[in-house]
């Protein structure tokens, strides 16, 4: 569809596709997503509690394999797109993604089944990570086959809305399930209801999918007889295709994928774990910011069909490179409460007592220090005394901002999504105008996922590994901005590389 002006019954067909498509591809983002909205609880669950660091980091790696085995996945499902069709490849891909996050529901913790647990986690990730490797990929060179020329930028941006909105419905449920039981029994149990509710997300939207068309610029292609023999060896094999698809990592995706995972999940792993933000407020936080920033994604994609991606996607990454150390440095000071003037007076502390699930006795101390902002700061000692009599003693410490360190916070996380809908609004529709339609699903899906997959999936791992690596005996607590300067060295690369590289015109047409 590369003509402007269309009918009335191609624009009903159009959003039709774009809901379709966006639906199952929110539904695939919140299955991938839930595991690192959980990182805290899983590290607890899958590890060992004996070194709760080596936990967290081992949670944040399992979390980063299921990325890098995204590109793999974009290969062997974007062959299949190209072979056999759009639709039904990423019908596959919804089908994989929902049966391994609700597998993962129902794995027992290391405590049942010690290393085997981990290891289960791992493969299912390993799963989800090639089931979404496909999934993108189909659903952005599906809605831009649908799409006119002239509004790609805008269409496509819708599917751009889903990865965020899949993360804000994982949020969502995450804390609508928290908030209905105990916390302890949350901890317990509590958190596999996310995982296992995805059953019927995925159910509906096979239902969905099962209705939709094959794309009518593929379609026209397999009734010609001209679709690629052998997408994988006419992408990478052919030196022109191949220098498109290094453009593309290099000049966009990477410093896309840092951006984008820097500004949503860095930013909740900073928030709860070097800031020692309360769980569900660090939660409250992102989402409210979710929300208020998400129809930025429509809007630079929109923006980018009158001024061109390059521009914008660029002064994203620009910005991200000269606004991240401010950024998180005032995040730091505002939830330091080592720089607030406490109301000794107000201290309260208290002891209770109950058993959990299992039957072993818990003691909770919680000391509350109450500072002149408002903010608290929440000190618990719990000691578990096992039916064996072991006792086992775990201290936390959160801090639960006041309402003006709250708000500013999430002003904060909001400036970062500012750059993560710069970045990413226009990407989709500025990879399907790179490629032609027979190897357009391969070509456009391996940069995208080595970008996101492994360059962004890995941010949260690599800046959380450079924090802790920057503690020392002289400086214990260590430099808590020292993980930016993973995804600030990246996106400064792609910016050096995508203004001299990339062309700032979109296409009039996608052949």
């Amino acid at each position: 569809m590369s003509e402007t002006a269309i009918t009335k019954e191609q624009r009903r067909t159009l959003w039709f596709v774009i809901s379709a498509s966006s639906v199952g591809t929110l539904i695939e983002w919140y299955d991938f997503y839930i595991f690192g909205s959980l990182a805290t609880i899983l590290s607890e669950q899958f590890f060992p509690k004996t070194n709760p660091t080596a936990a967290f980091l081992s949670t944040l790696a399992t979390f980063a394999a299921g990325f890098i085995v995204r590109p793999f996945g974009a290969i062997v499902f974007g062959r299949l797109g190209d072979l056999v069709g759009r639709k039904y490849t990423f019908l596959v891909t919804l089908i994989l993604m929902g049966g391994s996050t609700f597998a993962i529901g129902l794995v027992p913790g290391y405590e049942t089944i010690g290393v085997l647990a981990p290891i289960i986690v791992l493969l299912l990730r390993l799963l989800q990570g090639l089931a979404l490797g496909g999934e993108y990929g189909g659903a952005a060179t599906y809605v831009a086959e649908h799409a006119p020329a002239s509004q790609r930028g805008y269409y496509t941006s819708f599917i751009q809305t889903t990865a965020t909105l899949g993360l804000f419905v994982s949020i969502g449920v995450i804390l609508a399930v928290r908030g209905s039981m105990e916390i302890t029994e949350f901890n317990d149990w509590g958190w596999r209801i996310p995982f296992i509710l995805s059953a019927i997300l995925v159910g509906v939207s096979i239902f969905i999918r099962m209705r939709m068309n094959e794309s009518p610029l593929f379609a026209r292609l397999k009734a010609e007889g001209k679709v690629s023999k052998n997408p994988i060896k006419e992408s990478f094999g052919n030196k022109e295709n191949l220098k498109l698809v290094l453009i593309a990592l290099f000049g966009a995706a990477a410093g896309q994928g840092v951006v984008w995972y820097t500004g949503q999940f860095y930013a909740m792993t900073f928030l709860e774990k070097t800031c020692n933000i309360e769980f569900v407020q660090t939660r409250n936080i992102i989402a409210i910011a979710l929300v208020i920033g998400t129809p930025l994604f429509i809007y630079f994609g929109w923006l980018s069909d009158r001024i061109g991606r390059k521009f914008i996607m660029m002064s994203g990454m620009l910005l991200a490179v000269i606004l991240y150390r401010p950024i998180y440095h005032q995040l730091y000071q505002l939830t330091d409460v080592r720089s607030k003037k406490e109301f000794t007076n107000e201290k309260n502390i208290t002891s209770t007592s109950q058993i959990n699930s299992k039957g072993d006795s818990l003691s909770i101390k919680k000391t509350i220090h109450v500072f002149e902002d408002g903010t608290q700061l929440v000190e618990s000692a719990t000691t578990v005394k096992k039916k064996t009599g072991k006792a086992e003693t775990e201290t936390r410490r959160e801090v639960i901002l006041a309402s003006k360190p709250f708000y500013i916070v999430i002003a904060l996380v909001f400036v970062q999504l500012v750059l993560v809908t710069m970045v990413y609004g226009p990407i989709a529709a500025f990879l399907v105008e790179l490629f032609p339609t027979r190897i357009r699903y391969t070509s456009m899906s391996l940069p995208y996922h080595i970008g996101n997959g492994i360059f962004g999936g890995l941010t949260p791992l690599l800046a959380t590994s450079l924090f802790e690596l920057s503690k020392s005996e002289t400086n214990p607590a260590g430099d808590p901005l020292a993980g930016l300067w993973y995804p600030i060295v990246v996106a400064a690369i792609t910016f050096v590389v995508g203004m001299i590289f990339l062309k700032n015109k979109p296409k009039a047409a996608i052949e």
